[in-house]
């Protein structure tokens, strides 16, 4: 009898993982690419509403569908918090293979039906900082009405401190960043590198080029900073062992030319913007006294939303912008 039993348990163990195994094939072979689309929308949204208005869905068919991400994983995959739906680990984990998989997927249908730019109405958001703005915005603008009469674009503010959480919200499609810290989940591109120079009204300063260093110290400073205290200027004369006078401090490049024109004061930023400035100003870009480096600049992007051809339009203007860098500086 003995014998027997255990003959008999055997067996039933045997169909139970026949059985479960069943079962998983059953679970996987129900998740469909719209739980992809869903957990994506999601992980970049960080919120059931937002994925459910991006998406066009209602909350409710959000919410269904992650249950069922959650059952499959065996995992909660998003944690609600005050800040949002948060990703466990797990989600951190397939976030990256899932949007490869979209991309493929998307690729695969939109290689038939090639992007046009001449009858396309599409609408770009990039993002990036007034510096950016000021120097490549309106060269995309001319290739647009160029090339692509019927898309148009939206420039939003951004920097490398708030770019992550511009593409999370689903407000920017790509980025212009100096020296950005990428996460998993954006591409980058580096398309060039930039430096800085000196913007001044050299009649109203009262001397003549090459600025020297005891000009440049002697003359009050328009700082351009994000946190409107200190600079990369005050960081490398620190170094040196000397200090500048900052008269006014502003948060945005643009606005520059009106404290500088007829006014003894000098400002130091990004060549790009300075020789932009300059030409619409009349006032000198120059090279400054110090020592203040380059820096690289990448375009970025989602993998589930790439557009080769605007990503390419926003590469040509940065070039464009570039002629000059080293030889438009007098001094």
């Amino acid at each position: 009898m003995i014998v027997k039993r255990r003959v008999d348990f055997l067996a039933l163990l045997d169909k139970l993982i026949v059985l479960i195994v069943k079962i998983i094939m059953v679970d996987i072979s129900r998740l469909d690419f719209n739980l992809a689309t869903t957990f994506l929308a999601l992980w970049e949204e960080r919120s059931v509403s937002k994925a459910a208005r991006r998406l066009s869905l209602s909350q409710s068919t959000i919410s269904a569908a992650l249950a069922r991400l959650r059952e499959a994983a065996d995992d909660p995959l998003f944690v609600r918090t005050r800040k949002g739906m948060q990703p466990t680990p797990r989600a951190m984990a397939m976030a990256e293979p899932l949007q490869g998989g979209v991309a493929l997927f998307q690729a695969a249908f939109s290689a038939a039906t090639n992007f046009d730019p001449a009858t396309s109405r599409q609408h770009f958001s990039v993002g990036m900082s007034d510096d950016f703005q000021i120097a490549i915005g309106p060269l995309i603008a001319k290739r647009l009405r160029a090339e692509a009469p019927r898309v148009s674009v939206t420039f939003r503010q951004a920097n490398r401190h708030r770019v992550e959480a511009l593409f999370e919200e689903g407000e920017i499609d790509f980025a212009v960043i100096a020296q950005p810290h990428v996460r998993s989940g954006l591409q980058q591109q580096e398309i060039g590198h930039s430096g800085y120079a000196c913007l001044l009204d050299p009649a109203a300063c009262n001397l003549t080029l090459p600025l020297t260093l005891e000009d440049y110290l002697t003359l009050p400073h328009i700082l351009v900073s994000f946190s409107g205290r200190e600079g990369i200027v005050d960081q490398v004369l620190r170094e040196l062992g000397h200090s500048r006078q900052v008269q006014s401090a502003l948060t945005h490049f643009s606005a520059l030319p009106p404290f500088l024109i007829g006014t003894r004061a000098i400002a130091t930023l990004p060549v790009h913007a300075a020789q932009t400035l300059a030409a619409v100003s009349g006032l000198t870009v120059c090279t400054p006294p110090i020592d203040l480096g380059e820096y690289s600049v990448s375009i970025l992007w989602q993998r589930t939303g790439d557009n080769h051809w605007m990503r390419q339009i926003i590469n040509d203007a940065f070039l464009e912008a570039l002629p000059g860098l080293k030889n438009n500086h007098q001094g």
